[in-house]
């Protein structure tokens, strides 16, 4: 056991060092599951985000939303305070003086200002009553309808957008959590690359399924390189293909075998691979009947061999079943782990061991003889 402890001391020390190199590896997909592609050079980019204006407006962020919110109210009511201003400009309601049998298009509208306060009064539905149309001007009349008939549907269309962003399952899947780092293990007598998986709400997640792609580069037999081919990564828990209960946090297994796209690493080549695990979790969420997608990715250097998940889930006094997340994140050596090293390197470490062991008892001895002086 101790020497067990020695060897995956040393390799720890060993991928830590291997970590500081390798801090500014690319990754395709973030730890939150953002996507790190830039998209450049595109020929009409504005044009195509203009005909999807839905997506668009949707996938704004909130600080650009409010403003877009807020400026399309004072740009329709600036606009059509303008309109009713020209009205009354060319209908003569300006004038300082005019005849006693004139009929002004808008009362009590002589100014920008003025136009501006019965474009949104309006447009609000407000009605103070000091400002009003008169059956003097058709066409103001005309504009009126056409103001609260336009401005309505850019209404429903900006309050639908933010209706849809709040609902979105985005947000729901934002509560499902995955562990920093994934381990390699025994499991039912099989070597397994495993992630751990939960659902942070008491609301369940119905016909979950979880699987993955591996982003590496490969080069086919003419030749061709491709710089992030994709190959699929199944997961299972506990070798069961059927959909989980997340009600607790789970554990699920990559079996490691001939069929496997990472059936050549080992413990000396992982830190030395460039690949990146993109991890998936499809899922429908039972209160609104929404699929929502959950993603994360894992590089090489936040995979570690020999180690196992500091279990999560236990009973409480009461009876209860307890999540404590405090050690989600958190791995431990596995008692096996010696099954992971080559023969070289524990005779090695075991030698060294030795030494070691062999200077505490000479200390010790020292120490005991200074004792009985």
């Amino acid at each position: 056991m101790e020497v067990t402890k020695v060897l995956l001391s040393n390799n720890l020390d060993r991928e830590k060092c291997n970590n500081e190199k390798k801090a500014h590896r690319p990754r395709v997909m973030s730890k939150d599951g953002h996507s790190n592609v830039k998209i450049d050079k595109v020929d009409g980019v504005f044009l195509l985000y203009l005909q999807d204006l839905w997506t668009t407006v949707i996938d704004m962020k909130w600080r650009y939303k409010l403003t877009l919110f807020s400026a399309t109210f004072i740009m329709t009511w600036f606009f059509f305070g303008v309109i009713y201003y020209a009205i009354a400009f060319f209908h003569g309601d300006l004038q300082e003086e005019f005849p006693s049998n004139h009929t002004p298009c808008v009362v009590n509208v002589d100014s920008i200002t003025g136009a501006f306060l019965f474009s949104m009064e309006s447009q609000t539905t407000i009605g103070y009553g000091f400002r009003y149309i008169t059956e003097e001007c058709p066409h103001a009349i005309f504009l009126l309808v056409a103001q609260l008939v336009i401005t309505t549907l850019i209404e429903i269309f900006i309050t639908g957008t933010f209706l849809a962003k709040i609902a979105r399952p985005k947000k729901r899947a934002e509560t499902i959590k995955f562990s920093n780092k994934a381990v390699i293990m025994k499991h039912n007598g099989k070597l397994c690359l495993v992630v751990q998986v939960a659902n942070m709400r008491k609301s369940l997640l119905i016909q979950c399924q979880l699987y993955g792609k591996l982003l590496h580069t490969y080069e086919t037999k003419e030749g061709e390189k491709i710089l992030l081919n994709q190959a699929n990564v199944s997961f299972n828990v506990d070798s069961s293909s059927e959909s989980p209960f997340l009600i607790l946090p789970l554990t699920f297994y990559h079996v490691l075998d001939e069929h496997s796209p990472l059936r050549d690493l080992t413990p000396q080549n992982i830190k030395e691979k460039n690949f990146e695990l993109v991890v998936l979790l499809n899922a429908t969420v039972e209160s609104t009947s929404a699929i929502c997608q959950s993603r994360t990715s894992y590089l090489p250097e936040e995979i570690f061999w020999g180690f196992e998940f500091v279990p999560v889930v236990s009973i409480s006094q009461t009876g209860k079943y307890v999540a404590d997340f405090s050690h989600f994140d958190k791995i431990r050596r596995s008692p096996d782990s010696t099954f992971y090293y080559s023969d070289a390197e524990k005779q090695e470490l075991e030698e060294k061991y030795r030494r070691e062991e062999q200077q505490e008892r000479e200390q010790r001895i020292g120490l005991l003889q200074q004792y009985n002086v």
